[in-house]
């Protein structure tokens, strides 16, 4: 059995087309937003600043519903943040504030979101949300190889066995205290414990992803997560993957999906007892890094 979250869309996320988003649509949806935020999704969370229209998130928003993926929408545009998260929902404008309290409050009130960019196409809506910065990036002199090499991430395959061990620690202690995931509560869960042979299939999917410029849980081969950790012989009963790009630590990409109803649903499904984590950074001018996170069920 195949369980999938919704992808995680985070970090430099990132898609054109012409501006048909009315003013009115596009104040509601960010006045929907705003009282969501100030209101801690109806007290569930703490409260929040507002939010920062930017007309650059705009145009990432129009692109996201032109069809592209929401990383490569932020891409394309002049926009550079740590990271960005979307939420996309269906119906009147008199029940955007009911709809996107359903479908992602709490990615929408998170603290570390500074700016916003909405997008509105007859009975759609797409927002988009940044942890801050809004500008182009600004040319620089780069003096030699080894100041390149002091900036970049540090790869994972020497990091691998602490992080994973982080990552493991959150999750089990989110575990251990039973989490609210969006409208559901779920109790307190068994500890999950490190599989390499996990580990190794998201550390594949993030190369992947980070190679080909894609942002998906089906890779270009259309294989789906269950399919890849089959392929390498693990036994698996239940296989669910949870994925992002952008945070740039662990505490931050676990807070992440935490924070988002679907991912939040994996990592407490008390059925997953093994997981493995990896991350990939990304080509030429995506500089974030894809996460994978695998979580599975062994057969017995």
């Amino acid at each position: 059995m195949n369980r999938l979250s919704l992808s995680a869309q985070w970090g430099l996320l990132f898609l054109c087309t012409g501006l048909a988003a009315t003013s009115v649509a596009r104040a509601d949806a960010l006045s929907a937003v705003q009282v969501l935020r100030e209101g801690g999704c109806g007290g569930v969370v703490p409260a929040a600043r507002p939010l920062r229209p930017n007309a650059l998130l705009d145009g990432v928003a129009q692109e996201w519903a032109a069809g592209s993926s929401l990383p490569t929408a932020t891409q394309h545009s002049a926009y550079r943040s740590r990271a960005t998260t979307g939420v996309r929902v269906s119906g009147p404008d008199s029940s955007l504030l009911e709809l996107l309290r359903r479908s992602g409050c709490h990615a929408l009130a998170s603290p570390s979101l500074r700016e916003i960019g909405v997008y509105h196409r007859g009975l759609d809506t797409w927002v988009v949300l940044a942890a801050g910065a809004g500008l182009p990036d600004t040319p620089r002199v780069i003096p030699d190889d080894a100041a390149v090499q002091a900036r970049a991430p540090v790869p994972m395959s020497a990091a691998g066995p602490v992080l994973a061990s982080r990552a493991l620690a959150l999750v089990n202690a989110a575990r251990a205290r039973g989490a609210r995931c969006g409208t559901k509560m779920f109790a307190p869960a068994p500890a999950m414990s490190l599989s390499g042979t996990l580990a190794d299939v998201a550390s594949g999917h993030a190369i992947d992803m980070a190679e080909h410029n894609y942002f998906e849980h089906v890779d270009l081969t259309g294989k789906s997560p269950a399919d890849r950790v089959r392929a390498v012989g693990y036994q698996e009963k239940l296989v669910g993957e949870n994925i992002a790009y952008g945070p740039e630590s662990v505490e931050e990409v676990v807070r992440g999906w935490l924070d988002s109803p679907g991912h939040c649903e994996n990592i407490m499904d008390p059925r997953f007892a093994q997981m493995g984590i990896a991350y990939s950074p990304g080509r030429s001018t995506r500089r974030g890094l894809y996460w994978v996170q695998l979580l599975a069920e062994p057969r017995a």
